[in-house]
């Protein structure tokens, strides 16, 4: 079973002359464990559709099920609480609460859903140790590199046990080093944990870490294409694809 589902996705803001077609009937499936990549040239709708997929904004038409629930037919509560459960958020610029230390920010969304603080703390340790940050644990964001904010981020949401991650230019505000260093943990833990993952990105070289990857352009899915793991060629590959639909 799919854990995410969009079908005939279309948002469409403004209305009338000015209206502005961002997705137009955009299908989408996600099996358990796996790594997609969402790539395209600037406004095509990318960040629109990791948003309708994290219940973050609604359709103008179409549906989006996760976890085989559909997000269009919850109350803003509910909503609210798949989102806390069953979604992880991992954004460009990490997103930490600059006061508090790396095992407090990954147990947050566990505090925010009651878990007790010890429980949480120890959950978000756990992580912290699965992302490769254990000796960490204690230092503040300032303290951290921008690659070591990222893994305290992926730690955050991936504190709850959500089936899915959605991650928007993850790799976007880190150096080609750290960036590929967060790719291949996302990889790994989309493999180790079964954690499906979408993933926008701009980089071809990060696309390559993913199983697939789908290309958009003027709202709509023009090509989607499975990556051979064992190729390292994927990196050209990627770049030959997004000459061929245009920058």
């Amino acid at each position: 079973m799919s854990i995410i589902q969009a079908n005939q996705l279309t948002k469409v803001y403004g209305s009338g002359e000015v209206a502005v077609t961002a997705l137009d009937h955009v299908n989408l499936n996600v099996q358990p464990g796996e790594f997609v990549a969402i790539m395209g040239p600037s406004g095509c709708g990318k960040s629109t559709l990791l948003h309708l997929l994290g219940g973050l904004d609604r359709p103008t038409q179409g549906d989006v099920l996760v976890a085989n629930r559909n997000l269009t037919d919850l109350r803003d509560a509910d909503l609210s609480e798949l989102r806390r459960r069953k979604i992880g958020f991992i954004f460009q610029f990490f997103n930490l609460i600059p006061v508090l230390t790396a095992v407090e920010n990954a147990a947050l969304p566990l505090m925010l859903d009651g878990v007790k603080r010890s429980q949480a703390r120890a959950k978000a340790g756990e992580w912290l140790e699965r992302v490769g940050l254990g000796d960490r644990a204690n230092h503040r964001p300032d303290q951290l590199s921008g690659g070591q904010q990222q893994r305290a981020a992926i730690a955050r949401a991936l504190v709850a046990e959500p089936d899915l991650i959605l991650a928007d230019e993850p790799t976007g505000n880190l150096d080609s080093r750290a960036g590929d260093e967060i790719a291949a943990l996302l990889s790994q833990i989309a493999k180790q944990y079964g954690r499906s993952i979408v993933m926008v990105t701009h980089d071809p070289r990060i696309a390559a870490y993913a199983d697939r990857i789908v290309f958009l352009k003027d709202g709509k899915v023009v090509d989607e294409t499975i990556l051979d793991r064992k190729n390292s060629g994927n990196a050209d590959f990627v770049t030959d694809k997004i000459r061929e639909f245009g920058d």
